[in-house]
């Protein structure tokens, strides 16, 4: 038995969908109000629980062999206490659950913004310590660094077998965080490159990383290991921009705004959020503007050389798949 947390999500819908594909039984934890519609395709096995609820985790786990934990407070805003209660405490009753069940794998999915937010042109690795300058109000990226210390521990401690997977900016089908705003700007001609536009994206298309997650799953060399899946080859802002537009069919993406202007402003709009106390996340932020515009690049060498991992979806194919999901929507 598989038990994936967040399999409503981005990531863990793909996990699911690749479990399936490979006829692996599979276990969905979800909350009593969370739409199934898609799992209900899936012929998976639900149990309802939620990860901030610690009693409802026993159940869950009871029987699994890996447990596959993407849930987490997603986005770069929102109040500290939403990311400390979801992902950092959530990460906590998931491992804590995990190995009083006795589950074999834990495979935890973190986020290469763990590393912290270098911008210089140079190569990051899993050799790199994790939380480089990360500012104030970097939650997300503090979080994750939290929640991997917990799962590290457990592993140290000899409790459990353990893999990291750090995946880049993901896309693909089931994207509600991304998607309809990048179509929105495309299609309405208000989209800008940061910079030159010749920087090299990371970006991954969601199932990608779920092969390469299942894959180290099965493999006795992959305890204890991190995995970058930063990337499905070489793509920079300017090609991928284009891709879009092409799959969108809005015009092309040739305005541009400087970086540092653009971090800037979403410093000053950070600040009168947290100010004024915004529900919803300021037009721009500089986690964002980090995402699109860094220099610095992250090396998925790692997994390509032990896991053999290769992107089965490339991005001439995921981009407009994914373009084609948003408009099946509705645009919703």
């Amino acid at each position: 038995m598989n038990l994936v947390t967040g399999a409503t999500g981005l990531l863990g819908s793909h996990i699911v969908e690749q479990l399936r594909k490979r006829d692996l039984p599979v276990r969905a934890l979800v909350r009593p109000l969370s739409d199934r519609t898609w799992l209900e395709t899936q012929n998976v096995e639900f149990v309802e629980g939620d990860i901030t609820d610690p009693a409802s985790l026993a159940a869950a786990c009871a029987g699994v062999e890996v447990v596959y934990h993407s849930a987490a407070k997603v986005g770069d805003w929102g109040p500290w206490e939403d990311f400390q209660r979801i992902t950092i405490d959530g990460t906590r009753h998931m491992i804590d659950a995990a190995v009083a069940a006795g589950v074999r794998r834990f495979v935890h999915i973190s986020s290469i913004s763990a590393y912290g937010y270098h911008t210089k042109p140079i190569k990051v690795d899993e050799s790199f310590e994790l939380g480089y300058k990360l500012y104030k109000w970097a939650y997300y990226s503090k979080s994750k660094v939290a929640a991997e210390e917990i799962v590290w521990q457990a592993f140290k401690a000899g409790k459990i077998e353990l893999t990291v997977i750090r995946p880049a900016w993901i896309y693909g089908e089931r994207d509600r965080t991304t998607i309809a705003r990048l179509y929105r700007m495309v299609k309405n001609g208000q989209a800008k490159i940061l910079g030159k536009g010749d920087n090299r994206l990371n970006v991954v298309y969601a199932g990608n990383i779920a092969e390469a997650a299942l894959t180290a799953a099965g493999r006795a060399d992959c305890n204890g290991e991190a995995f970058n899946c930063s990337n499905d080859g070489a793509i920079t802002q300017q090609e991928y921009f284009d891709l879009l537009a092409k799959a969108i069919g809005g015009p092309p993406v040739t305005k541009h705004v400087a970086y540092k202007i653009a971090y800037f402003a979403g410093f000053v709009l950070e600040c009168l959020g947290h100010l004024f106390k915004w529900r919803n996340p300021p037009f721009i932020t500089r986690y964002a503007v980090w995402l699109m515009g860094r220099r610095s690049y992250f090396s998925a060498q790692k997994a390509r050389r032990l896991l053999g991992w290769q992107p089965t979806i490339t991005y001439e194919e995921g981009v407009p798949r994914t373009v084609r999901w948003y408009r099946e929507q509705g645009g919703a």
